[in-house]
């Protein structure tokens, strides 16, 4: 069984797609722009981008009663690898030990310019 989570504290899906799924057990969260969904606007630079994704991230999980410390696995999205240093830097003050696992890529484009999408998969347990 499979659900679709949605919250007005995160950007809106724009397509054919959820903000996350929930299973019995985990959460599958969508790719997060840096978009400021009070605002429909992107920061400017890589950290505050970052940032604004986690800020996503974590108002999705919010919508199930989790947090940040649920996150089991992410996938970092960054426009350019010279950007990873800095996405790491507010990456790391955000997750704690037991990190993650994560894969992080440059990819040739993100949506509407972004520098950074960042999606993540939780767990209830």
């Amino acid at each position: 069984m499979k659900e679709a989570i949605a919250t007005k504290n995160a950007p809106a899906a724009i397509g054919p797609y959820s903000q996350a799924i929930k299973t019995e057990s985990l959460i599958y969260c969508s790719g997060q722009l840096p978009i400021d969904p009070a605002t429909g606007k992107m920061p400017e630079g890589v950290k505050e981008q970052t940032r604004q994704s986690l800020a996503n991230v974590k108002a999705i999980l919010a919508e199930e009663g989790l947090d940040i410390n649920s996150v089991v696995k992410t996938t970092v999205l960054l426009a350019d690898m010279s950007l990873f240093a800095e996405m790491n830097e507010v990456y790391g003050e955000t997750f704690s030990q037991p990190f993650p696992a994560r894969s992080a890529f440059a990819v040739k484009a993100l949506p509407m310019g972004a520098l950074v999408e960042i999606e993540v998969i939780a767990t209830r347990g």
